[in-house]
């Protein structure tokens, strides 16, 4: 049986529920309820505080949903045009049945009606409240073509469409029986958390932006589905998060914990926004910013940010995360014909990196997960052209250290997740935005290091940096359309030494890697040992102006608290074994550098870590985002190593203009593994070489790609130790 509750959905999902903005993007993460434009059709909804699939709950019970049944335009070339190239039709006959993974219609649910509003969409009422568990199947005909959906759709507006149906025939269809026994014993457990999760997959599912097209059929609409390696990843991982024991599950510490962001995204992409250069692929490279507001009530500040909080929800273990990442993006386009055009940070408003609020689960102390979705921003109201930005939900699985003690959280959460985009053009309609033309799409590998703040009434202490010696690693580029070599990647790796003072005594050796106006591809070796300094930025609170563990990065003198450093802006732990900065215009561009305290410990010889992390490849008329998520590196001595898994690749083709949609390629190679010393290791086979640097715990290794393929490469990795 399925446990029904009529209430306990959606007042949990309400004190999960909260994103923000304001001075501190945490207090705002906190405050700012969720919103959603009342209307039917998200076609004509576009709005920042909402994800892609608009919910309209308008008029209807606790107990009841709305169907909403879309399908591609083959099949209903009459229909009202939606978003994804579907079309909104009213179904011809409805269908609520129990299934199991064989799908088969296992009979009718008792307590169940349904009703036909004001509009003519069907709502149907279940007396013992929405089901959560995926037992429940809602199935809509219209013509010769049949669809389902579940009915444990977290908004209660549900979609049937292809999306809904790819969920039911391959998701639901991969368990075994003892699998989907273990699910419905969950959903029938109060103090079972994963019985959220299936509500959160079917809402979710319908975030992705994925364009049906206008000739396709179920059967190729499924096809497309199902050749999106970020969608079908997605699903799985959920599906498999689904599984998860509550036994392994757990609690913050601490009630809640609050983190500086430092955030790279590194994006690859296909423009349509200039008829000039109508088709033109790009690299494109989002770093965390602060963001000043200020109007007629005052001046305040967004501090890249997240929040985690943990509380009890019917007797439920909850950890709860929001976060709120504001970003400057520097662009560089690529026509095939090689001209090169740089798009930076002045051509578009500031944008923000935000997630919707929900539950996740703290896994054995050190893993957190969660089914992710991204609020859609607008930039540009007002001007001439507003931009609509769309994100696709991710699966986060992040690494979160064990806490030092029993009042404070973990001190750092360390992630990597791949999400595709869209940018529209939109249109103004009174209080409406309406979707438009589209003027790009993108797909972004992000790393993001949360690293935490001190605790409530304390204040970070830069004494803790001084006189310490630290491994380093950085990723950055730099776009400069006016020199000869227009793209210029950097990877490098060295030393730093922070004396009392703050001062940086550095020895970084580089590799380069470069594309010429020819289009050409090179690379060259390099070694930077500038003098840097690094210092406290004090954070402008309302509450006065505190250090919380933001940091600034200069060439010489320290930057003040408001004013933009020579290299960049970053953040500390409270006890400064792990920095990190978003390098901004610096020397080396824009990019993402990491610097751990230097381990005094012989390296792991043994562990299993998931592996993430993100590496740029070009070749002659050829760019490669390659984003490692689901890997697995095993050391299995002080000499043997192996990586197994899959990763996503994306591929822009130059002289084709062509952006290829991601797809997943197996990866499993034997390693010679090196303690080099001092906290640094090396893993290599002869194609791929790794090096880098492992934390003083032994728990995380922070790891540089310098090799060459079919492309010549460049990349940044986490590896972070599975429990």
């Amino acid at each position: 049986m399925t446990t029904r509750l009529a209430f306990a959905l959606p007042l949990f999902l309400a004190l999960v529920s909260g994103c923000g903005s304001g001075e501190d993007a945490i207090e705002g993460a906190r405050n700012q309820p969720n919103h959603f434009a009342g209307v039917k059709n998200p076609v004509d909804d576009f709005s920042s505080g909402s994800t892609g699939d608009s919910s309209n709950t308008s008029g209807l019970a606790s107990n009841e949903v709305r169907i909403t049944l879309e399908l591609p335009t083959a099949l209903a070339p009459d229909g009202e045009a939606t978003r994804r190239n579907l079309r909104i039709v009213q179904p011809e006959r409805i269908a609520i049945y129990r299934t199991d993974p064989s799908l088969q219609n296992l009979g009718g649910v008792d307590g169940v009606s349904t009703r036909t509003d004001a509009e003519g969409y069907t709502i149907i009422t279940f007396e013992g409240g929405q089901p959560l568990a995926p037992d429940i199947v809602i199935e809509a005909s219209y013509g010769n073509t049949r669809l389902r959906a579940l009915a444990s759709d977290s908004d209660r507006d549900i979609k049937i469409n292809p999306f809904s149906e790819y969920l039911v025939r391959d998701i639901l269809g991969s368990y075994t029986p003892g699998e989907w026994q273990a699910i419905l014993d969950c959903a029938d457990d109060e103090l079972c958390l994963n019985r959220y999760v299936w509500p959160t997959l079917s809402d979710q599912i319908h975030d992705f932006e994925i364009d049906i097209p206008d000739n396709a059929g179920l059967t190729e609409a499924l096809a497309l589905l199902r050749s999106r390696a970020d969608f079908t990843r997605y699903a799985q991982a959920m599906a498999g998060y689904a599984l998860l024991e509550n036994t392994s599950s757990g609690q913050l510490q601490a009630s809640s914990a609050d983190y500086n962001a430092v955030f790279l995204g590194i994006e690859l992409g296909q423009s349509f926004a200039e008829p000039s250069i109508q088709g033109a692929g790009f690299w494109g490279i989002r770093t965390a910013q602060e963001e000043r507001l200020q109007d007629d009530t005052g001046l305040a500040y967004v501090y890249p940010a997240l929040t985690l909080a943990s509380f009890d929800a019917f007797g439920i273990q909850v950890t709860s995360l929001a976060s709120d990442i504001p970003y400057d993006r520097e662009v560089i386009l690529q026509t095939a014909g090689n001209d090169f055009f740089v798009r930076g940070s002045d051509q578009w408003q500031r944008n923000t990196h935000a997630t919707a609020p929900g539950a996740a689960t703290l896994a054995e102390g050190t893993r957190l997960l969660a089914g992710r979705s991204l609020y859609q921003s607008v930039t540009g109201r007002g001007s001439s052209r507003i931009i609509g930005w769309t994100r696709n939900p991710y699966y986060l699985d992040a690494y979160t250290r064990s806490p030092i003690n029993t009042t404070a959280g973990p001190d750092r959460v360390l992630a990597g997740y791949f999400s595709a985009g869209k940018a529209l053009e939109l249109s103004a309609q009174g209080d409406q935005l309406k979707r438009g033309t589209l003027l790009e799409n993108h797909y972004v590998s992000a790393l993001e290091l949360d690293l935490s703040r001190p605790p409530t009434g304390a204040t970070f202490d830069p004494e803790v940096l001084h006189g310490k010696d630290y491994n380093v690693l950085l990723l950055s580029g730099r776009f400069d359309q006016t020199q000869s070599t227009p793209i210029t990647l950097a990877a490098g790796l060295g030393t730093w030494s922070i004396d009392d003072d703050g001062g940086v005594a550095q020895n970084l050796a580089l590799n380069y890697l470069t594309r010429d106006t020819s289009g050409a591809v090179s690379r060259q070796p390099g070694t930077d040992t500038q003098q840097w300094r690094v210092s406290s930025r004090t954070a402008i609170l309302s509450s006065g102006n505190q250090d919380i563990g933001r940091l600034n990065l200069d060439q010489d003198q320290p930057s003040g608290n408001e004013a933009q450093p020579d290299i960049g802006i970053g953040a500390s732990t409270p006890d400064g074994t792990l920095l990190a900065f978003n390098l901004d215009d610096s020397p080396l561009g824009d990019g993402l550098l990491i610097a751990a305290r230097t381990a005094d410990t012989p390296a792991p010889t043994s562990g299993r870590f998931r592996l993430q992390g993100v590496t740029l490849g070009m070749a002659d008329g050829v760019n490669r985002l390659r984003h490692f998520a689901d890997l697995e590196l095993v050391i299995d001595s002080g000499s043997r190593a192996s990586i197994t898994g899959e990763w996503l690749s994306v591929t822009h083709r130059v002289s084709d203009q062509t952006l290829e949609q991601p797809d997943s390629q197996p990866f499993n190679l034997a390693l010679s593994y090196t303690d080099n010393g001092n906290g640094r290791v090396s893993l290599s086979n002869g194609t791929l070489h790794l090096d880098g640097f492992f934390s003083t715990d032994r728990n995380q290794l922070f790891l540089r790609q310098a090799d060459s393929d079919d492309t010549e490469s460049l990349g940044l990795l986490l590896a972070t130790r599975q429990p």
